[in-house]
C-alpha cells in the first residue's frame, strides 16, 4: 500500500505579513497531482490543517476545495487535528465526510478505533491520534499525571489492544501530532511543553508498522518506521535550511517500509544574511539572494539611517530586519530580547524570582510555577475552542 504522508499545512498562515494562500493552494494542487501520477493509495495528513482555531474564511474555502479534489480522486484520505486546530470545528461533519473517503479523526476517545483499508496483502488499520493536550484528556485516558508521555502511552495502549483483536498479518499505521525525542524544532512551532517536558520517547509507538508524525516543521527520520513530513512551506526564517517535502511510503505485505522524499513547490527561497549594512549592499557573494525573501541582521555598532529602504534597493523582498550591534560579550547593553532568546517561560519566571529576592525558587516552588504555566496553557486551549 502506497501512502503520501504530509502534515502542518497551516492554512491561513502568513509569512511575515506576506499572504501565503496562493502558495498553499499551489501545494494542494501538487498533492493532487502527486496522488494521480505516483499511484498513491492513501493520503495521510498529521495535524495542523489550519493555523488557528478560528481560521479565516479564505482558508476554510481552500480546505473545502482540497477535500473535494481529494474525494474526486477516489483515494482515501486520513486527517487528524493538531495543536493549532480546533478539534471540534475540524471534526464537524466527520461522519458524513467519511462517506466520501475523507476520514477526519479529531476525538481523543476514538484513538483505538481505526479506519481499515485493504490491498492485495490484506488489511491495514489506520489509527488517528489527534493532538492530545494532557490537561484536557487525562481523565479520558485515566492517567494520574497530566503529561505528554502518559497520555500518549495510554492512547497507544488502546491502539495495541485493538490491533491484537485483528486478523494475524494486519498491518498498522498511526498518525500522531506530537514532539518526539530526537526531533529538531524550529521557531514557527507553538510550544507544547507541559510540566517542563515537551518531548515523548519514540518507544511510545512500539508495535506498529509506520508512524506518520506531525508538529515539527522540518522533514526528518527518527527511525525506519517513524518520520516527520514537516510543513510543506516555510513559516519562519529558522526554516531557511529546510528542504520542504512529503514522504511517499510503500508499506509491504510483510509490514516492511520504504520511503522516498518528494519535494514541495517553493514560492520563493529564504535567505538569512548578516553583517554591516554597507557590506551587505556591496558583497557580490550575496547576489544569489536578491530574489529571495530575506532576513537581514545588521551588526553596525550604530544603527544606520533608513536601513530597510536601503536594503530593499538590492533585496526587494526583505521581510525581517534585526539589529545585533557588535559589542563585547559581557557588555550590559545587550537587548532584553537577546537575553531571553532560547529561554522557556519557566526559566524566565525562575530568573525573575531570583532577581527579585536574591535566590532562585526551590523544588516545591518550581513545581508551583510548572503547574501555573500548565494551567494557563490548558485554559488558553479551552478558550480557543470555545471562541
Amino acid at each position: 500500500m502506497r501512502l503520501l504522508h504530509t502534515s502542518d499545512w497551516h492554512l491561513g498562515r502568513a509569512f511575515h505579513r506576506v499572504n501565503m494562500l496562493d502558495a498553499q493552494a499551489e501545494f494542494v494542487r501538487h498533492v493532487v497531482t502527486t496522488v494521480r501520477e505516483r499511484g498513491v493509495d492513501v493520503v495521510v495528513v498529521s495535524g495542523d490543517v489550519y493555523d488557528r482555531a478560528v481560521p479565516p474564511l479564505a482558508a476554510v474555502e481552500l480546505f473545502d476545495d482540497a477535500l473535494h479534489r481529494l474525494a474526486d480522486l477516489g483515494v482515501p484520505t486520513m486527517m487528524i487535528s493538531g495543536n493549532h486546530d480546533s478539534a471540534r470545528r475540524l471534526g464537524v461533519g466527520a461522519g458524513l465526510i467519511g462517506r466520501a473517503g475523507i476520514h477526519l479523526r479529531t476525538d481523543p476517545a476514538a484513538c483505538g478505533t481505526p479506519v481499515v483499508l485493504s490491498d492485495t496483502h490484506g488489511d491495514v488499520a489506520f489509527y488517528g491520534l489527534p493532538y492530545l493536550e494532557p490537561a484536557l484528556v487525562k481523565d479520558e485516558f485515566m492517567v494520574e499525571q497530566a503529561g505528554h508521555e502518559a497520555v500518549l502511552t495510554a492512547a497507544m495502549d488502546r491502539v495495541r489492544a485493538d490491533l491484537a483483536t485483528r486478523a494475524p498479518g494486519t498491518r498498522s499505521v498511526v498518525l500522531a501530532h506530537v514532539f518526539v525525542t530526537g526531533g529538531e524544532s524550529s521557531d514557527s512551532e507553538r510550544d507544547i511543553t507541559v510540566g517542563g517536558v515537551a518531548a515523548v520517547p519514540a518507544g511510545v509507538f512500539d508495535g506498529v508498522d509506520y508512524v506518520a508524525l506531525g508538529h515539527l516543521h522540518g522533514s526528518q527520520t527518527l527511525g525506519e518506521r517513524i518520520r516527520y513530513s514537516g510543513s510543506p512551506l516555510a513559516y519562519s526564517f529558522s526554516e531557511a535550511g529546510h528542504r520542504k517535502s512529503m514522504w511517499l511510503v510503500d508499506l509491504g505485505g510483510d509490514g516492511s517500509v520504504t520511503a522516498e522524499r518528494l519535494d514541495c513547490p517553493v514560492p520563493r527561497p529564504l535567505a538569512r544574511i548578516r553583517g554591516r549594512l554597507e557590506g551587505l549592499l556591496e558583497d557580490p557573494e550575496l547576489a544569489r539572494h536578491e530574489e529571495a525573501w530575506v532576513e537581514a541582521t545588521l551588526t553596525d555598532p550604530v544603527r544606520p539611517a533608513e536601513p530597510m529602504a536601503r536594503l530593499a534597493e538590492r533585496f526587494p523582498h526583505t521581510l525581517s530586519l534585526v539589529f545585533e550591534p557588535e559589542r563585547a560579550p559581557e557588555e550590559p547593553g545587550a537587548s532584553y530580547a537577546r537575553r531571553l532568546e532560547g529561554r522557556s517561560d519557566q526559566e524566565i519566571a525562575e530568573d525573575f524570582v531570583a532577581h527579585v529576592r536574591g535566590s532562585g525558587p526551590d523544588e516545591r516552588e518550581r513545581l508551583v510555577l510548572q503547574d501555573a504555566f500548565d494551567a494557563a496553557r490548558a485554559d488558553a486551549a479551552v478558550r480557543e475552542v470555545a471562541r
